[in-house]
């Protein structure tokens, strides 16, 4: 019998959304002038507030201050009509030394050691990682869709030439940087999608039709009017744009009974962090893999790679999606934990939810991927062999941290205190298909 499953996603307006990726655009500050930072910040942003607190261990000296205001700015919210935008609100940080207990365990001196020995884990705790074939990206497709429809969305918003309205003589577009989307896939007896099912979108808008009179009659009309020119954009140009940009097969899963809801709770002008307080964190779902697989409860955004809450868990990823394309399963989670201060992980499990292809067991297939070496899973080997020591993280904090594309990129620095100076990074490492061919080999494919 086939059933449904849903995931969603959030915009970068969104107001968790925003502490991420204040969170870790200081975490890129702090490892541009020092790679060797050890950075744990946690944001809160509500209505003309930010807060920003935690532990940093770095030689560098980072303009908090115009580093959180020029992200704001950038995301969108940079008019007053917001209640909260990045020239005007207020800043608090109480960020402060790392803990020298915390700092013993994860930076250890010993004589006749190596690299790898001397660097333990940052925290205990279990990482997962996953990886399922209903994609090009190896990631399950109710959540692809979910961030394909805000990313799309955010372009819309910041062209302002499509989803408009003509007012007053101008055309300008009404969205505001608020937006959360919801897809859920029917799917068959074999774990097949079969249709598009439903989609949620709600997107913060502006009051862009004024009522004739000021009677609660009047402005319920004009609601309704804005309400039935969203759900006509979102319908006639978002999804369309959306779509066009997927695969044949894809696009062939939204047949004419796809289920839509638009702004179902109606009207939605205010947003962002003065609606709904952000903190960091609150998001992990959304930035890993949509409720599927499974998540170890650790937050990424903010930590440095020390981390293994964010590292470990690139790391496992790294390895389900490898095994994956390779042909060892259709669909694989690998899950690894440690010990605070020790460097060797306490355990590594694949899952292959009965569908592997070789005639090993899950345990067989663990035993195998623990012996490779380019699946060494101590937290100075994952940092090396990811590059995690660049100032890299600003771009996962918004629309997933995983299933994104590998590129390279040059990023710009600026301070009032120190001259202006770029860096060419490559973001999204762990994305990489570079162990196929060693898993083939590893498991006679």
């Amino acid at each position: 019998m086939n059933y449904l499953f849903t995931s969603e996603s959030v915009s970068e307006g969104h107001p968790d959304k925003v502490a991420d990726q204040i969170s870790d655009t200081l975490l890129d500050e702090f490892l541009a002038r020092d790679p060797q930072s050890h950075v744990a910040v946690e944001t809160l942003c509500t209505t003309g507030q930010v807060v920003v607190a935690g532990e940093v261990s770095s030689r560098a000296y980072v303009d908090i201050q115009n580093s959180i205001r020029g992200l704001i700015n950038e995301i969108g919210y940079n008019r007053g009509a917001y209640r909260f935008d990045g020239d005007a609100c207020g800043i608090l940080s109480t960020i402060h030394e790392q803990s020298e207990d915390i700092d013993r365990g994860v930076s250890r001196q010993e004589e006749n050691a190596s690299a790898e020995d001397l660097q333990g884990a940052g925290d205990q705790g279990m990482m997962f990682g996953y990886a399922v074939d209903e994609t090009a990206d190896y990631m399950p497709l109710t959540l692809d869709l979910s961030h394909m429809l805000l990313r799309e969305l955010a372009d819309i918003r910041r062209e302002g030439t499509s989803m408009n309205y003509y007012r007053k003589g101008k055309l300008t577009t009404y969205l505001r940087p608020d937006s959360k989307s919801q897809v859920t896939v029917e799917y068959d007896d074999n774990h097949r999608p079969v249709r598009i099912h439903t989609i949620v979108v709600s997107t913060q808008h502006d009051d862009f039709i004024d009522p004739l009179e000021d009677t609660k009659e009047a402005r319920a009309v004009a609601d309704k009017k804005m309400l039935e020119q969203i759900y006509a954009d979102v319908k006639d140009v978002l999804i369309p744009r959306v779509k066009a940009k997927l695969p044949v097969e894809i696009q062939n899963l939204f047949d004419d009974e796809l289920i839509l809801h638009v702004n179902p709770t109606g009207k939605f002008v205010l947003g962002g962090p003065h609606a709904d307080t952000g903190l960091t964190g609150r998001k992990i779902i959304v930035d890993t893999y949509g409720g599927r697989g499974a998540h170890g409860g650790g937050a990424f955004s903010g930590k440095d790679p020390s981390k293994v809450d964010r590292s470990a868990a690139y790391a496992a990823r790294h390895i389900a999606k490898n095994l994956v394309a390779a042909g060892v399963a259709r669909e694989g989670l690998v899950q690894v934990a440690y010990a605070i201060g020790c460097a060797q992980p306490v355990s590594l499990c694949v899952n292959t939810y009965g569908t592997s292809r070789i005639d090993m067991t899950d345990s067989e297939i663990a035993d195998i991927v623990k012996a490779m070496p380019c699946f060494d899973m101590t937290p100075y080997a994952i940092e090396k062999r990811f590059d995690l020591r660049q100032p890299i993280y600003r771009e996962t904090a918004s629309y997933g941290h995983l299933g994104r594309q590998p590129r390279k990129v040059i990023k710009h620095f600026h301070s009032r205190y120190e001259p202006d100076f770029t860096k060419e990074v490559e973001l999204f490492t762990w994305e990489k298909l570079d162990a196929v061919d060693a898993v083939k080999k590893a498991f006679g494919l």
